[in-house]
């Protein structure tokens, strides 16, 4: 049988998003029909995380669920999962194919084998080194940089400039899965931009692994970077996603500042608090090089919004360090946190250290923490009431609503237009409804500016 239709379902990171999409593109140019992952399809594809066990259970439960809507369809577990633990993935009911995380670049190839009758010569490869926003697999080795993109199904695009890791922080297996840090060079990371403007996309969002590492295999740099994208010709917005706060110079945030393509918003790794905590997980900074960091962002953007990541349950925090993190927090300008609960993560130092947080224990205290930062996010929508925004809509209707966000992150609604979507609009933040959103109305559309 020859398979016609295929569906995607990634987990994780805005990386992994941007390979999943660009490997739809791959089979969508090869004719098959892209199906929603909920509906019957010849082949799944679940692009894996492996960050936490939770992630682990996801994609599990997700394998699962395909077989059980088709069982007879091909099953592709690709990505960090499969990187890490390919044999547990294989014994899977209806597991067909698993490729770690530079195989998994070769997936058209791997799932048109899967079909090729027996005694058949396997297809040559085409002499293409790059196609649907991805480097062609057989060109790519561990060390590689392989670019890609995402664009099609969403108003922004997530646009892969660095991969891998080199920091080795003691909770975190990420470059066990993905291998050492590797970046694109300036020259394709613009001529990519160039090609997702030519097809009407309005918000680049520059992401990786590790993004302030960029250039570090190609004698450039993170701020290099971000000037050349700036002047390419029909750029609109341009948004910096994750950057660790030791590799976010003063140069960075003062040329943001100054930029008029590049959004006030800054997302800073913290993790702890509590400088001893930060210290046993290995992380490159103190609180206090963290706190510099969001002050001069608030002295040069002072209306940007401020996100972290913060950890709760790491071995060895005891109560009065993570008072020390929840005091900390309270007194930092930032505008909301990402909280996550520690994640005991094979072959990682942590995992040997013998001080763990009881798991009643970590569930408080990530409460405390999402209550927290519940607060902050209220705070800081309430001090952008009366703006004047630009909003960028995206094609959802939900009960008669579209949906967007703000240059510095603010999520916003009104009534469903359709001449909206994909359309930077001007507005005035005036109307805040009970789920935090919000509402606007008097709006203007100026062109993509």
């Amino acid at each position: 049988m020859i398979p016609k239709s295929i569906a995607f379902h990634h987990f994780g990171c805005k990386v992994n998003f941007a390979e999943a999409s660009a490997l739809s593109r791959q089979f969508q140019e090869k004719g098959f029909e892209i199906k929603d992952f909920h509906h019957p399809a010849d082949v799944y594809v679940i692009s894996t995380c492996v960050v936490t066990t939770v992630a682990e259970k996801k994609c599990r439960a997700a394998i699962r669920q395909a077989h059980k809507i088709n069982p007879n369809a091909r099953i592709a577990v690709i990505g960090c999962f499969s990187e890490l633990k390919p044999g547990e993935l294989s014994q899977m009911e209806g597991v067909d194919l698993v490729l770690g995380h530079t195989g998994k670049f070769g997936l058209l190839e791997e799932i048109t084998r899967l079909y090729q009758p027996v005694g058949v010569p396997k297809a040559e490869s085409d002499d293409h080194d790059y196609h649907g926003g991805v480097a062609h697999p057989a060109k790519a080795g561990r060390d590689a940089f392989i670019p890609s993109f995402s664009y099609g199904d969403r108003t922004r695009s997530f646009l892969k400039i660095q991969d891998g890791c080199d920091y080795y922080c003691t909770y975190c297996t990420i470059p066990l899965a993905r291998g050492r840090s590797r970046s694109d060079t300036i020259e394709n990371a613009v001529k990519s931009a160039r090609e997702l403007i030519a097809n009407d996309i309005r918000e680049i969002v520059l992401t990786g692994v590790n993004i302030g590492d960029f250039g570090k295999t190609t004698g450039e740099s993170f701020i290099g970077l971000i000037r050349a994208l700036d002047a390419v010709e029909g750029m609109n917005r341009i948004r910096i996603s994750s950057i660790e706060p030791d590799l976010l110079t003063n140069d960075i945030i003062e040329f943001v500042a100054a930029s008029e393509h590049f959004l006030p918003h800054f997302h800073l790794p913290l993790q702890s608090g509590c400088n001893k905590i930060l210290k046993a997980m290995h992380r490159k900074y103190d609180r206090e090089l963290y706190t510099s960091r969001v002050q001069k962002i608030r002295q040069l953007i002072p209306g940007a919004c401020i996100a972290a990541d913060v950890i709760v349950g790491f071995p060895g925090e005891t109560d009065e360090d993570f008072t020390d993190t929840c005091e900390f927090l309270e007194k930092l300008e930032i505008s909301y946190m990402h909280v996550f609960t520690y994640s005991k993560r094979d072959n990682t130092l942590a995992a040997k250290m013998d001080t763990p947080v009881p798991d009643k224990v970590k569930k408080e205290r990530s409460k405390a923490l999402h209550k927290l930062s519940d607060h902050k996010k209220q705070q800081f929508y309430l001090q952008n009431m009366g703006r004047e925004v630009k909003v960028l809509f995206e094609s959802d209707n939900s009960q008669g609503f579209m949906h967007g966000f703000t240059e510095n992150y603010i999520r916003v609604k009104t009534e469903y237009q359709q001449e909206y979507v994909n359309q930077l609009i001007h507005g005035k933040l005036t109307n805040l409804d009970a789920d935090g959103i919000y509402q606007i109305a008097s709006l203007r559309l100026r062109g993509k500016k």
